[in-house]
């Protein structure tokens, strides 16, 4: 976070740049030099931008973290159950029909939370308790029909498909307005998931073994599931669909630091919050002035961690 608020295409002085955040903490006075335009660019551009990529980033990791522990498998997304699908299909009928983007956020967050309500719905009704497998196929499903529905959307006004893939590719520039309104959203799933670490380890044994300890399997299923998309939808609302920080960033925690979520779901928060930081760094810089979509960074990254993976568990397999 120090790195993204000293660098930029502006080019302020690394100097001025402490100085002037210095000067804003209680009992400090500094004159940090900067002009009054170069103190807009840092504290209205600059300062809100590394948060809310701190932000998202961190969201996006942890609600990863939290699906993987209750699908018990390390490459599930905090897409799984729709999320990314709802979203797309609503930003794109305001973009196409509304034409306004400032209910974009909103339509996201919207979109986002009916997608994984559709899927929980279907998965539901489908078998009792809702089981992980039939769960994540009602997450396919309800993507594949939420996505032809956008595509066919698409089509029919072809004109505002830049619009649309601009949302889709990404962006953390929304400022503070954007991240003041996620804000509470973000605090509440963050806390209900880090409380529920112990019992997602609990959880990992098995559904069978899990209920013979005690624990209300389908419950905390509901409720880790609840808050991680509580988690993606609000980082979905303000920054489009970045993907592979859901994946990636617990992945690596796992093999760094062991496989109890005690452990894994708060580091997951800060490792997101770095990486997704560090992704927006390399967005707005290596082409300064102009600007790489961060997802298109994300995936840079995430595709060559597939790879590795798939190499690393080819090996454990020989």
């Amino acid at each position: 976070m120090t790195a993204g608020l000293l660098v930029g295409a502006a080019g302020l002085a690394p100097g001025s740049v402490l100085s002037a955040l210095l000067d804003r903490l209680p009992f400090v006075s500094l004159d940090s030099g900067l002009l009054p335009v170069e103190q807009g660019v840092l504290f209205e551009l600059r300062v809100p931008r590394v948060l809310l990529a701190a932000l998202v980033g961190g969201l996006l990791a942890i609600a990863g973290a939290g699906y993987q522990g209750v699908f018990r498998n390390p490459l599930a997304d905090p897409y799984l159950l729709g999320a990314a699908a709802g979203a797309g299909l609503t930003v794109t009928l305001v973009i196409v029909v509304v034409g306004d983007s400032g209910v974009v956020p909103v339509a996201a967050f919207v979109g986002a939370v009916g997608g994984v309500f559709l899927a929980y719905a279907l998965g539901s009704s489908a078998g009792r308790g809702g089981g992980t497998a039939t769960l994540v196929l009602a997450g396919v499903a309800v993507t594949s029909f939420l996505t032809a529905i956008q595509t066919f959307v698409q089509q029919l006004k072809v004109e505002e498909l830049q619009r649309v893939y601009s949302w889709i590719l990404g962006d953390v520039g929304g400022g503070w307005p954007q991240l003041l309104m996620i804000a509470p959203y973000a605090l509440v799933s963050v806390m209900v998931m880090l409380a529920h670490g112990r019992l997602l380890d609990v959880l990992a044994v098995g559904d069978d073994e899990a209920t013979s300890l005690g624990l209300r399997a389908r419950r905390v299923r509901f409720f880790v599931l609840l808050a991680a998309s509580l988690a993606t939808a609000s980082a979905v609302a303000v920054s489009g669909l970045i993907a592979f920080v859901g994946i990636v960033v617990p992945h690596v925690v796992r093999r760094l630091a062991g496989w109890s979520y005690r452990i894994v779901l708060p580091l997951s928060l800060l490792g997101g919050a770095a990486f997704l930081v560090v992704a927006d760094l390399v967005a707005r810089t290596v082409l300064a002035p102009a600007e790489l979509p961060i997802g298109v960074v994300t995936a840079f990254v995430g595709a060559p961690f597939f790879v590795l993976v798939l190499r690393l568990t080819k090996r454990v397999d020989a």
